[in-house]
């Protein structure tokens, strides 16, 4: 039996980046506890293949074309959810991708994308929810943060680092800013979690896979359905007095002092 702190019926919850990965699994798990789900993207036919999934388990799903960087799309996407749905109760920021280049040749407009992506969308997003939240009363925010928001990767993440530590920093804002009027604000701080980039990356550069799980002591990467528990416990009234708080979702990393060891750690390989 599911516990009723973890119930989502009747309410409605807004994912963006609902098209694959951490996004469409955070979609799924809000649907399976009653909740109907707007998908934003910017992949169509990825968004429209969460809905019919989230249809099968008899929820109600709303796929829109949503490019998260732009503001008035976004702006735009909420006007349909208040005519449609007419509430918005959750929402989860997952959409957005950075650019990785190194530091000396970084450009200004490189940086501008990023920030434009990753931290402006998803503020605006954010302050479109929070509007709506603040009317009826109550609401939860949860974004995505990189462990490269709180402590550094290098390999050239310079523009992301700047923008998940932004983020980071957004949602202890806002969560003072927001939380007596009803709003609760939080982050869910990701080590690394398989998608389709990650996997060609450590297939091109096996010794990348090894320095990832070198630092790792639960002995594996991270799997998008990791995402699936988090998410209904910060979208649901199981937290109810948290707000502000940075969750590690990254398999022991950030509690991993870069000296220790842990069993079956991969051996340090030679550059």
């Amino acid at each position: 039996m599911t516990h009723p702190l973890f119930d989502l019926t009747g309410r409605v919850a807004v994912v963006s980046g609902a098209a694959s990965g951490m996004g469409r699994l955070t979609s799924l798990a809000f649907a399976e506890v009653g909740a109907d789900v707007v998908l934003l993207d910017i992949n169509e036919a990825g968004a429209q293949e969460t809905a019919h999934e989230i249809e099968k388990l008899g929820r109600r799903a709303l796929p829109l074309n949503c490019d998260i960087s732009n503001a008035d799309q976004i702006r735009a996407a909420y006007e349909r959810v208040d005519n449609e749905l007419g509430r918005v109760d959750v929402l989860s920021n997952i959409a957005g991708e950075g650019i990785r280049n190194d530091p000396l040749e970084l450009t200004e407009d490189e940086i501008q994308q990023v920030m434009q992506n990753l931290v402006v969308g998803r503020y605006i997003c954010t302050q479109e929810a929070a509007k709506r939240m603040m009317a009826q009363g109550r609401g939860s925010i949860f974004s995505i943060v990189s462990i490269a928001g709180l402590s550094a990767l290098g390999r050239n993440h310079i523009a992301y680092s700047m923008a998940m530590g932004a983020v980071a920093a957004m949602t202890r804002e806002l969560s003072t800013e927001w939380s007596s009027l009803g709003v609760r604000v939080n982050a869910i701080v990701c080590a690394q979690i398989m998608n389709e980039d990650l996997r060609v990356r450590i297939a091109a550069d096996p010794v990348l896979g090894a320095s990832y799980l070198r630092g790792l002591p639960i002995g594996r990467m991270g799997d998008p359905s990791d995402i699936k528990g988090p998410a209904i416990f910060l979208a649901s009234d199981a937290s109810g007095w948290m707000t502000g708080a940075l969750i590690p979702l990254d398999g022991g990393n950030l509690a991993k002092n870069v000296s220790g060891s842990h069993p079956g750690m991969p051996a340090a390989v030679p550059n």
